[in-house]
This record gives C-alpha cells, sequence and structure tokens, in this order.
C-alpha cells in the first residue's frame, strides 16, 4: 500500500531534478519497504521527542512527523526526492491511500 501510496504521490507532486523514469515498480516497491522500515522504527522516537509540540498543536504537529518520515525515506532510496511541503503533502496522501484500502478489505461481520 505504502509503494501505490508513494505512486500516486510522485505522480501528483513531481519529485525534482533527481527523479529517474526507468525506475518503475522495483524501485517504488523499494521505497514502499524503506518507508516501512523508517515508519515502525524511526516514528516512535520521532513522535516521543516532538511530543510537547503534539500537544501544544492538538495532534496537527503529527502531520510534520508523518512528511519527515516520508522525506527521511525518500533521501535514503535513490532516483526520488521531493521538497519538505511536498513530503507533507505525500504523507496525508499515504494516510488516505491506506484508509481507503483498509476500509476497502474490511471484513463485515
Amino acid at each position: 500500500m505504502n509503494s501505490f501510496g508513494l505512486w500516486v504521490a510522485v505522480r501528483l507532486f513531481g519529485t525534482g531534478n533527481n527523479f529517474d523514469v526507468t525506475m518503475g515498480v522495483f524501485g517504488f516497491l523499494t521505497a514502499g519497504l524503506v518507508f516501512s522500515l523508517v515508519n515502525s522504527l524511526l516514528k516512535p522516537i520521532v513522535v516521543i521527542l516532538s511530543l510537547p509540540a503534539i500537544l501544544v498543536t492538538l495532534g496537527l504537529f503529527m502531520l510534520v512527523v508523518n512528511g519527515l518520515m516520508v522525506y527521511v525515506s525518500l533521501a535514503i532510496v535513490s532516483g526520488i526526492s521531493m521538497t519538505f511541503l511536498n513530503s507533507i503533502l505525500t504523507g496525508i496522501i499515504l494516510s488516505l491511500v491506506n484508509y481507503i484500502v483498509s476500509a476497502a478489505l474490511a471484513v463485515k461481520n
């Protein structure tokens, strides 16, 4: 799901000068895997450190935290780069894609 969300975001916002068109599906799968690893390893630490800002802004600072996770992930993967503002918007798109796919795959009891 993360790979699909990244693909959608790259198509909407572009990536800058470093985008490799021949990257293809494998590149986006790699970017999705790196994003998942960064989210599971780095995000809890960043959330704990930024907890005062999250509380003061009533949770809106989580958009910045999600954007930072996208920005770090894309910095690790070669071939894709975005500005920080586009990374924040990409974090919003990834959340929406994950929510829509999860809701579509949910089993009704």
